[in-house]
């Protein structure tokens, strides 16, 4: 049985889930990005990375660097130093308890610190269509 818990912070948003695996949730998240307009740029494998460079052991741990190019360039054009803040992360985080974590940045928390107005509305925008991934996947 699929259970699914929500959870809300300013700089992010998450769900923890059970009933199902790190493997066969992550092309659910990748589907859900989709639809939404996101593909993945980048993907970040923090259990293979600190395995590696520290020797340390981690659960199965994934950020993907998600982009919507409609709204990157909306965002470019009004300020070109926001792709400092570019792409959007989402991570997919195995828990000690089987769990799985969707966790999602809050775009609007993230474009906060740029202070204006029209990158503001897109960042609501952009939550919104992250928030819908959050729901779906």
């Amino acid at each position: 049985m699929l259970s699914i818990q929500l959870n809300n912070m300013d700089y992010y948003n998450s769900k923890i889930i059970e009933g199902t695996t790190f493997e066969a949730f992550k092309p659910k998240v990748e589907a859900a990005l989709k639809k939404e307009g996101f593909g993945v740029l980048t993907e970040i494998d923090i259990q293979a990375v600190m395995k590696k460079k520290l020797d340390k052991e981690y659960l199965p741990h994934l950020i993907l660097g998600a982009c919507n190019p409609v709204f990157a360039d909306k965002i470019l054009s009004v300020d070109q130093h926001t792709s400092l803040m570019l792409p959007c992360n989402i991570t997919i985080r195995q828990l000690e308890n089987e769990k799985i974590e969707l966790a999602i940045i809050n775009p609007l928390e993230a474009m906060k610190v740029i202070g204006n107005e029209i990158v503001k509305k897109y960042a609501k925008e952009v939550k919104d269509k992250l928030d819908r991934v959050l729901l779906n996947a």
